[in-house]
């Protein structure tokens, strides 16, 4: 067996304990993703901002195709969503499949499957030999003509007495309603399913299409399946399109959408019972994406690192609605908002470049005061009183868990589809979405984080966690900025599951610990190591903030970046004098926050500069600053180090090209930081930034825009 044989079956061996971990405590925690794919090579609009193009269009047909032929399922193209300022719904490509392996379809295959489409088959034959099948299993039918060339066909479900459809006051109210197939409008009449039958133009040939009603249960839909196939297969249909309401769900099937989102393909993954089942079905999606040139990151021309634009949220459930994890265990969700404020590593480690209060994960502590004052008795009352509802629980927490201006969509922890019934047909759902997570690299990143979050919520379910909301104050957006802090956080996360029982194993651990796309440079000197890292920065919103709570995408300014500093001794060295190691930049001594770990000392800091002026952003008068210079000195030591820290090429010019792959992105990065040996500063040659620069944990350089301070003796002499 190949060493990467070898890892790939620890990793499973991991995830399978993981999930025998959970299954132990008796709790269902069913897990779903969202994960999004760009073309990181296009700078086409859908590719960059908007969510409709024709090419993306193109490439989920291809995807479709693809996880089709891996997945196995029936092909739906159902009406998707449509956003405030869009003209008409967003397309959904989907595959629908029983989790047992049944054929859910006997009819003839969607038009990207079939030999051939060509077809002389008359409209009105379909829908009789329809009508005909309907009533041999009991169900009253009625066909109407619509528009020229659309059939509407009526049916009552289930036929449980011996009168006819044209007995049915609600038959007799309605009117046949006129439906234009380019708006692909779905309708209905007093509640009886309605199928659409029309043709449309696919490719070279005109291929029949039916619009499914809006079913209320699997059994009612997957008999509609059952008469749609027989009838199409009788009259002969080589090809057909099935489209209209999207199909209902429960635990014997599998429905898994393909969407489009602003910049990105969005994928909404079946749930699965365990991480097993879906690092089984990520694995595939990520084959199938490759193949197909979108890729779950972007990669920026100096090397730069960001997901694919769409984010990775996870969601937690059950296999009903009324089994999920925070019905069953009523008080799982108060601890898990308790969880996610005391550790701000699960909200900023693992997340995408944008968060903050102005962001798409906003905690709840971001939001002001006043709302985090009403979510302690929130809290209180949930926890403290008798075990809540189903409706109580959503409502108690509903209106603190958003965004500033009310968003609940756009909160870290999600619940618009706990128990809302002002989102129908999908709102009362039991789910719980994790939102502040970037999309991650590889399908065992993806599954390694799933574990966690799944693994807490099942620690939570079993024991006690009453301690206070932590009002972090200014350190959420200083502290919490330096991976530095979040990562020694992610230790006693991983610590408090090995105490429950619910440890992550090696190889799970090692992922997730994993955060090399941050790392720009690292540099020995002597006994000691400086490590550059990108840091978490929180651009702010810009614009009309009421206005924009609207739009599927907000402007905001990213010109402000923010890099961490780290020194430590080398591995299995003791360096001597460490305290007394400094570093400068531009001219600025750095006050160094001396931290102890379990790899030994470190001196931690981070810098905020602006590093370019945004077309429209805040601070007009404020200039770019870059490229940063660095010193690292010792006093008992005469060789000290330079490091210009570059945002573009050190030389100059443009790129040839976008990085080729991580790797490459990875030496852009590096070539970035250019090292050279240097003499000790002398100390009349170092400055005093004001005071409005300096927090705790950052030097904000755009202050220094402003002019120095004068010199400060104190200061450089280390005091």
């Amino acid at each position: 067996m190949s060493e990467q044989e070898q890892d790939t079956t620890d990793f499973e061996r991991a995830v399978r304990a993981h999930d025998e971990a959970v299954a132990a405590m008796g709790l269902a925690i069913w897990v779903g993703t969202e994960p999004t794919f760009t073309d990181r090579f296009s700078e086409a609009p859908e590719w960059l901002s908007t969510a409709l193009g024709e090419d993306k269009a193109t490439r989920a047909e291809q995807l479709l195709c693809a996880l089709q032929g891996r997945m196995g399922g029936l092909v739906l193209r159902t009406q998707g969503r449509q956003y405030p300022g869009e003209d008409q719904p967003r397309w959904c490509l989907g595959l629908y499949a029983r989790r047992d392996g049944t054929p859910v379809w006997h009819g003839p295959p969607d038009p990207a499957f079939a030999t051939t489409c060509a077809s002389d088959c008359d409209l009105g034959v379909l829908s009789n030999a329809l009508c005909t099948r309907l009533r041999e299993i009991g169900c009253g039918v009625r066909s109407l003509a619509a528009d020229e060339g659309c059939l509407h066909v009526f049916a009552r479900f289930p036929c449980t007495d011996h009168m006819t459809l044209e007995d049915d006051p609600r038959a007799r109210r309605f009117e046949p309603m006129p439906v234009d197939p380019g708006h692909e409008e779905i309708p209905t009449t007093d509640g009886l399913p309605c199928f659409v039958i029309d043709r449309i133009a696919w490719q070279d040939a005109t291929v029949a299409r039916i619009a499914l009603p809006d079913c209320e249960s699997v059994d009612q839909f997957g008999r509609c399946l059952a008469a749609i196939g027989t009838a199409a297969t009788n009259a002969g249909l080589p090809a057909l399109i099935l489209t209209g309401h999207p199909p209902p769900v429960d635990a014997s099937v599998a429905w898994t959408t393909i969407t489009p989102d602003p910049a990105v393909i969005e994928i909404n993954m079946a749930p699965y019972p365990d991480v097993t089942g879906l690092l089984a079905a990520t694995r595939a999606l990520y084959a199938a994406s490759a193949e197909l040139g979108l890729a779950p990151y972007r990669l920026y021309y100096n090397g730069a690192v960001a997901d694919s634009g769409g984010g990775g949220q996870i969601t937690f459930g059950g296999p009903s609605p009324q089994e999920s994890p925070f019905f069953v265990a009523t008080r799982v969700l108060p601890r898990l908002v308790r969880y996610l404020n005391r550790h701000p590593a699960l909200s900023y480690l693992f997340a995408h470049d944008h968060i903050g209060g102005s962001g798409q994960a906003v905690r709840a502590d971001e939001r002001g005061r006043d709302a985090f004052r009403e979510l302690r008795l929130a809290l209180a009352l949930l926890e403290r009183g008798p075990p809540p509802d189903a409706e109580t629980l959503w409502s108690g927490l509903s209106h603190l868990l958003t965004d500033a201006v009310g968003n609940s969509h756009r909160a870290e922890l999600n619940i618009e589809k706990l128990w809302n019934p002002y989102i129908p047909g999908r709102g009362k759902l039991g789910l719980v979405e994790l939102r502040a997570l970037r999309m991650q690299h590889t399908p065992e990143r993806a599954a390694a984080l799933a574990a966690l979050l799944r693994a807490i919520i099942a620690m939570l379910s079993a024991q006690d966690f009453d301690a206070p909301l932590c009002d972090h104050g200014d350190d959420l957006h200083d502290r919490y900025a330096l991976p530095y802090y979040l990562e020694r956080d992610l230790e006693e996360v991983l610590a408090d599951l090995s105490t429950a029982g619910l440890g992550l194993a090696a190889p799970l651990t090692e992922l997730l610990r994993r955060n090399s796309v941050r790392l720009i440079a690292r540099v020995p000197h002597r006994d000691c190591e400086l490590t550059i890292r990108r840091a978490v920065e929180f651009w702010p919103l810009i614009g009309d903030v009421g206005r924009q709570d609207q739009e599927t995408s907000r402007l905001v300014d990213a010109s402000t970046t923010r890099v961490e500093v780290c020194l430590r001794t080398v591995e299995g060295t003791t360096a001597e004098d460490f305290d007394d190691w400094r570093l400068s930049v531009d001219q600025v001594r750095l006050p160094w926050r001396a931290e102890q770990d379990l790899r030994g000392p470190a001196k931690v800091f981070g810098l905020r500069y602006r590093s370019f002026v945004p077309w429209q952003g805040l601070h007009p008068a404020l200039p770019a600053r870059g490229p940063l210079s660095l010193t690292l000195w010792h006093p008992a030591h005469a060789d000290a180090l330079h490091l210009t820290l570059h945002d573009w090429r050190p030389s100059g010019g443009g790129y040839d090209g976008l990085p080729a792959d991580l790797a490459e992105a990875a030496a852009r990065r590096a070539e970035r930081c250019v090292v050279e040996p240097a003499s000790n500063p002398a100390p009349e040659t170092l400055h005093t930034p004001p005071p409005e620069a300096v927090t705790p944990y950052a030097l904000d350089m755009r202050w220094l825009a402003l002019g120095l301070d004068k010199q400060d003796p104190a200061w450089n002499n280390g005091a």
